[in-house]
């Protein structure tokens, strides 16, 4: 895809939005003030449905599966290492096979170079009926742990825009049987068991990347498989085959030592092939000089017959052109770069300005001007400088940094490819796996540009290129992206720039937090805490209000998120905790608090506490004026007071004071404890029209009955008072502590107590009845007479029943 003409400024730039669901969040990519997550929305889950065998294999080759990638176009057949048959590999193939098919997984350990990848799709190509869902090949250059359990999902499943966390993943996953083949693997000891133990029904077969070879600790499910060099028949019919022709004596005794320096490794032999091909262009252009002296100036004498074998002279001008000797076969990169076309060339310094990451043929011709990338990038797989992996190609090993030392400063990346790249992140047509797969590149141009020292195209870059990536699920070079940025924004003093890259990396983080309480998580959150604060201090440095705003919530996003385990975790405590201790830990005032209390406040406490005595006493004094004792189980009775009707005066006598008085202070608490265990009235008047009612209402084990009780024995008077004269009830013997009742008005009714009903005995019959009297509980004080009580007709005023003392 070409880049479009004319100027390409910071206002054209044109950033990919959209948004994707990961974990628990739902992000929006791309906004104008940055991205955005919140809660997801039920409505929003995705549901992720599991891919059919062959869709599975097919999603996973063409994406990022090792061996030669569809991304640039095939090879010529014949011409080139990734259309060759295995040779002499068929043994550890089929070993390799039934391992596999036990459920054991492999990882493949050998020298780079050792053909280690060509073995590894030679497998995959055979392990398709092994597994319940086929084989699934990835790609682990340059990506995390994360990343590769991403891919293992996205190969599994077909779920476009969600990335589940770290506690999703292992119930997606556990239901996985696959084959799962991976291409140069960075993890290596814990992480890498930690990524077997996310898809424990998967056989696994991985090739680790060059300095990723550590100790397997014990207990691990891999088990190691070293592949050696090929055999010297294996290694000369390689050697023949590439170059095309066979080879001859001198030739033979120059690849045998080879193999001996080599120890076998197939790669020194496709370069070896490439130097035989490029004398075999030296010996071409001799005999055809020869001929063309021939046609010019005429044969001589001396020269060879016309009718000679023209395959016998050119053996002979090839014994003139000399072998390259062993030492330099070791690091052929040079020898091979000096036969190179200009358009290979171009593009090999292109890959080692971008650190060894070749772009796909779509971009060389915006980048370097060079309109056939493909037989570009062709040339240098047939040379044994580049391989195909992952979509794209990447220089082989050793070559960078033969080139990079020999070139120097020269290999800068041209002015123009970060203003490519910023505009084809962005564009409409171009698709997020493409995205995926030219990641490398992207970063690749970063670094080159800032090692260039163009920090404008740097900053550009990196806020079109992160939005792009992390919607196309490459979350460990977005966070690459990222820090990038942000080291060029912090060096440049960019405050708005920084704190843009500030709050996407608290994004990032936020993101990778599951929610629970492992040390990962913990470690997000907290990065993600101070990469937010970070932000929001410096967008309040900047004046920008809105941006700002956006930064807040995210913030605030994080303290809720931080509370929500606490708010759980006291859920589960005991939630009455002993009283002793909860005053022991309370802060109590000082002494100083405690004396600027104002003297009014004192007073009107006090006032308050006596006011409160004086009702309480009021109210016990009439309670204990009209009681009486409870029949026995224990009741509490509430009986009525004294009242005059007509005029006429009554008098009430006091019976044996039951019970015990209440220590509280509060009125209702004296009213009700006045009344004891048995309660009884009794009252006498003149006439019938003056009359006294008692009511008891009894709760306790029998039934409510009605009970009199005996005269006491004190000195008791009956006699009528002059209205508004306080009438003196004189009390028998008490029980220490018992109150001591003090007169009372006889016109101020005492209101029954609220905590006891009060129940009306129901209107007598024609002829009265006297009721069974009740055995009454023991009583403290002593009781000299008896009496008979008998019920009288109900009172007109109080509609209940009056009782009077029989005559004696």
């Amino acid at each position: 895809m070409a880049q479009p003409s004319g100027d390409f400024g910071q206002e054209n730039l044109r950033v990919r939005s959209g948004d994707l669901v990961a974990g628990r969040y739902l992000v929006s990519v791309g906004g104008p003030d940055g991205s955005d997550l919140r809660p997801c929305p039920p409505e929003h889950w995705p549901i992720p449905r599991r891919r059919a065998t062959g869709e599975q294999r097919g999603a996973s080759r063409a994406s990022s599966g090792p061996g030669p990638s569809p991304a640039v176009g095939p090879l010529a057949m014949g011409s080139g290492p990734g259309d060759l048959p295995l040779l002499d590999r068929e043994a550890e193939v089929a070993q390799l096979l039934g391992k596999l098919a036990e459920g054991r997984s492999i990882r493949l350990l050998g020298d780079p170079g050792s053909g280690r990848s060509a073995l590894l799709a030679a497998v995959a190509e055979g392990a398709g009926g092994l597994a319940p869902h086929g084989v699934i090949q990835l790609c682990g250059h340059r990506r995390d742990g994360a990343d590769l359990l991403q891919d293992l999902f996205t190969a599994a499943y077909q779920a476009p825009g969600y990335r589940p966390d770290e506690s999703q993943l292992p119930e997606l996953l556990a239901t996985v049987g696959a084959i799962v083949v991976i291409d140069e693997v960075a993890q290596e000891g814990a992480e890498l068991e930690e990524l077997l133990a996310r898809a424990p029904e998967c056989a696994f077969l991985l090739v680790p990347a060059f300095g990723a070879v550590g100790a397997l600790p014990p207990g691990s499910r891999l088990e190691d498989h070293p592949i050696g060099g090929l055999p010297r028949a294996a290694c000369l019919a390689l050697t023949a085959r590439l170059a095309g022709r066979a080879l001859d004596e001198a030739e033979r005794a120059w690849a045998v030592d080879l193999w001996f320096e080599s120890q076998g490794l197939p790669l020194r032999f496709v370069q070896a092939a490439a130097l035989l091909r490029r004398r075999d262009l030296a010996v071409d252009t001799l005999l055809a000089a020869e001929e063309d002296r021939r046609a010019v100036f005429g044969g001589d004498e001396d020269q060879e017959p016309a009718d000679e074998d023209p395959a016998i002279r050119e053996a002979e001008l090839r014994g003139s052109v000399p072998l390259p000797s062993v030492a330099q076969t070791a690091a052929p990169a040079l020898l091979l770069v000096e036969g190179l076309g200009d358009s290979a060339q171009a593009v090999l310094r292109l890959a080692v300005a971008f650190g060894g990451e070749c772009p796909t043929a779509a971009h060389l011709p915006a980048l370097i001007d060079v309109d056939h990338g493909e037989s570009a990038l062709r040339e240098l797989v047939e040379c044994g400088l580049a391989e195909s992996l992952g979509g794209h190609h990447r220089l082989t090993e050793g070559v960078l940094e033969a080139l990079a030392a020999h070139w120097g400063p020269e290999t800068q990346s041209p002015e123009g490819a970060a203003r490519h790249f910023s505009w084809w992140v962005g564009h409409s047509a171009v698709s997020t796996e493409q995205i995926a797969a030219e990641a490398e590149v992207v970063l690749g141009a970063l670094h080159a540009d800032r090692a260039a020292g163009r920090t404008e195209s740097v900053l550009r870059l990196a806020q079109s290129a992160a939005p792009a990536l992390a919607l196309a699920l490459r979350w460990g070079a977005w966070r690459q992206v990222l820090e990038l940025g942000l080291a060029t924004a912090r060096q440049a003093g960019r405050r708005r720039q920084e704190a843009w890259f500030q709050h996407e990396l608290g994004v990032h983080w936020i993101c990778l937090d599951p929610g629970d309480e492992t040390p990962a998580a913990s470690q997000a959150r907290e990065r993600a805490t101070a990469a937010v604060e970070a932000a929001c201090a410096l967008r309040q440095l900047a004046g920008d209000s809105r941006q700002l705003a956006a930064s807040r919530r995210l913030l605030m996003l994080l303290q809720q998120n931080v509370r929500e385990p606490e708010a759980a975790e006291a859920q589960t405590q005991v939630i009455r905790r002993p009283v002793i201790r909860v005053l022991a830990e309370r802060s109590w005032p000082p002494n100083g608090l405690l004396r600027g209390w104002s003297q009014r406040n004192a007073l009107l406490a006090v006032g308050g506490l006596l006011a409160l005595s004086a009702v309480g006493t009021a109210v016990a004094l009439g309670v204990s004026g009209s009681g009486g004792s409870s029949p026995a189980g224990g009741g509490t009775g509430v009986t009525g007071s004294v009242l005059n009707v007509g005029g006429t005066p009554s008098a009430s006598a006091s019976g044996s004071a039951s019970g015990t008085a209440s220590s509280s202070a509060t009125a209702a608490d004296s009213a009700t404890a006045s009344a004891s265990d048995s309660t009884s009235a009794t009252a006498t008047g003149s006439a019938p029209a003056a009359a006294s009612a008692s009511a008891t209402a009894v709760r306790g084990r029998g039934p409510a009955t009605p009970t009199s009780s005996a005269q006491p024995s004190g000195d008791t008077s009956s006699a009528p008072d002059t209205p508004g004269q306080p009438t003196t009830a004189a009390a028998g013997p008490s029980t220490p502590g018992a109150p001591t009742s003090a007169p009372s008005t006889p016109n101020a009714p005492v209101q029954p107590s609220s905590q006891s009903p009060t129940r009306s005995a129901p209107p007598s019959s024609a002829s009265p009845t006297t009721a069974a009297p009740s055995t009454p509980p023991p009583s403290t004080s002593p009781s000299s007479g008896t009496g008979s009580p008998t019920t009288a007709p109900a009172s007109p005023v109080t509609g209940t029943p009056s009782t009077a003392p029989s005559t004696p």
